[in-house]
């Protein structure tokens, strides 16, 4: 493997981890079965493609671009699927979070 496929693993995490957060609230409180046997494949495919990433891409780098990207595209969803704005905030928040996770891939610098 390649750092390159690790790119493309990190994407499918990224991927995975928005589908199993964003329909969470389908499970009911994992009431709903298959909600819920859903978003528990999503999630476990999920970590295991975050950790092929890991081991092509420096660990800070990866799980911030997945938690960062994930949690922006999961307030997205939120607000496509079930109508929900975040306050000014928020906002502000999720903005910093993509500023913070350009900042990490294109500035920041690993040493061994």
């Amino acid at each position: 493997m390649n750092f390159s496929s690790g790119y493309v693993y990190l994407f499918l995490a990224i991927i995975l981890g928005i589908c199993a957060n964003g329909f969470l609230k389908t499970t009911n409180g994992f009431t709903n079965i298959f909600p819920t046997i859903f978003c528990i494949t999503s999630i476990v495919l999920c970590l295991f493609c975050l950790s092929k990433a890991m081991n092509l891409i420096p660990v800070g780098f990866t799980y911030a671009t997945y938690g960062g990207l994930t949690i922006t595209a999961v307030t997205l969803f939120g607000i496509i699927k079930y109508n929900q704005l975040p306050n000014i905030y928020g906002a502000i928040g999720i903005i910093l979070i993509i500023i913070g996770v350009i900042l990490v891939n294109y500035l920041g610098k690993v040493s061994s």
